[in-house]
């Protein structure tokens, strides 16, 4: 895909300040996580898709979370579509969209839960909703194993 020419100086200063990892969305929801006790990984990869990087990854439960932003992975609610080079644009976010399905899809083949929220979701309802599955995973695994002497064997 060919780069357009910026539409303005203006335009261009302001796409080349967009940061595509730690965002504040990112950092919040991640600073209440830590608060609480949870530890965590960031800008883990995604197994087996180079390039591809989970926000926050809790590896050993294998709980996958993204944390999208609103205009570059196409928000129900606030997405946009600029007007200048529209037709480049709409390319760059579908390829984007796509993208998105493809890695959670592949992440749950590989046993991952994943879990997509948008950059404009309150951190303390994200923070929250991951900390409820988390502590179903953990609760999951401390579930008694089958063991020999439960079932009469000695």
């Amino acid at each position: 895909m060919r780069q357009p020419s910026p539409s303005s100086p203006n335009v261009s200063a302001r796409m080349s300040r967009q940061v595509n990892r730690d965002t504040g969305a990112e950092r919040a929801v991640r600073q209440l996580l830590h608060a609480s006790g949870y530890r965590y990984r960031i800008h883990y990869p995604v197994p087996g898709m180079p390039r591809r990087k989970i926000d926050i990854a809790f590896p050993g439960p294998k709980l996958a979370v993204l944390i999208d932003g609103c205009f570059w992975h196409g928000c129900p609610e606030h997405a946009t579509s600029p007007k200048a080079n529209a037709e480049w644009w709409r390319s760059k976010l579908d390829k984007n969209m796509t993208r998105d399905r493809e890695t959670s899809l592949h992440l749950q083949a590989e046993g991952w839960t994943v879990l997509r929220f948008w950059e404009h979701e309150r951190p303390e309802v994200v923070a929250e909703a991951i900390a409820r599955v988390r502590e179903a995973a953990r609760s999951a695994k401390k579930e008694p194993r089958s063991d020999s002497r439960l079932h009469g064997r000695h």
